[in-house]
């Protein structure tokens, strides 16, 4: 696995995903402030078959800290990226560090 640094956690948008072009792929960032955590996944919602996760709402179901894709509303667990409708479909997830302030996602070449 490959360590790739993206960007500053400030550079983030607070409880909201963002795009970020990392080692040739599309990744999905989420920031959550109050939980000092970054969440990554892939940014293609397989049941729309768009690059969108970004631009959907992140919250809580039952504990678990998740995206509802913008398009037909699924709801993707932040953390393995399986999707709550349908426990077969899921899209990548990625470790996440953040070192100085600098969010680094691991990726496997």
């Amino acid at each position: 696995m490959a360590w790739f640094d993206v960007c500053n956690t400030g550079d983030l948008q607070e409880d909201a995903g963002v795009c970020a072009l990392v080692a040739g792929l599309q990744i999905a960032l989420f920031y959550i402030p109050q939980d000092e955590k970054v969440y990554a996944l892939h940014n293609y919602d397989p049941f729309g078959k768009a690059n969108v996760l970004s631009r959907g709402l992140i919250g809580d179901i039952v504990g678990q800290p998740v995206v509802a894709s913008p398009l037909y509303k699924q709801h993707f667990n932040l953390e393995t990226g399986t999707c709550l409708e349908d426990e077969a479909v899921s899209v990548p997830a990625y470790p996440v560090r953040i070192v100085d302030s600098r969010v680094q996602i691991g990726i496997d070449l």
